[in-house]
């Protein structure tokens, strides 16, 4: 029975013990990064279908807001899964998925909200302001081309790694 619960702890102790938060950090940029792609490439496949009927925001006409979505979806995502100006890139589709839920949620006011079922649309873009504000907070891990730039930025003027730490 002693050998059971001593192999248990060590299962259970190893499990929650061992910390992948660069790795988990890369897997969830080229998540999101790849998901998010998805939408950039269907709204260019489909440009002129949509150009006319895609919603006008901050005052754009529908044609220029189509364009600046398919360039935050295409561009962003691109720097995201790099791990460039991540923090920064993260900023512009958290502000896009934050206008997409208004537009969602403006046109189920025939709807009470709490009718929305999980598998609506609506709760897509607030699932990606969720991991867009989490890379955010947390920065891009070590795996990532800023974390490589500001390596040679230190190494450059002569100062420790440890700074990279705090930060």
């Amino acid at each position: 029975m002693d050998k059971l619960k001593l192999m248990l702890e060590k299962i259970y102790l190893a499990s929650v013990g061992y910390s992948y938060t660069n790795l988990g950090r890369l897997f969830l940029r080229l998540f999101v990064g790849i998901m998010l792609i998805q939408f950039g490439v269907r709204h260019l496949t489909y440009y002129y279908e949509i150009r006319d009927i895609f919603p006008m925001v901050l005052g754009m006409s529908s044609e220029t807001s189509l364009i600046v979505m398919i360039i935050i979806e295409l561009v962003c995502s691109l720097f995201i899964m790099m791990g460039f100006f991540t923090r920064l890139m993260s900023v512009p589709p958290l502000v896009a998925m934050m206008i997409a839920e208004y537009f969602l949620l403006n046109d189920y006011t025939q709807q009470a909200i709490n009718l929305l079922s999980w598998h609506q649309q609506g709760y897509l873009p607030v699932m990606f302001s969720g991991i867009y504000f989490f890379i955010l907070l947390v920065g891009p891990g070590k795996i990532s081309i800023d974390y490589f730039l500001s390596l040679h930025i230190i190494h450059t003027e002569d100062r420790s790694e440890d700074e990279l730490e705090e930060v």
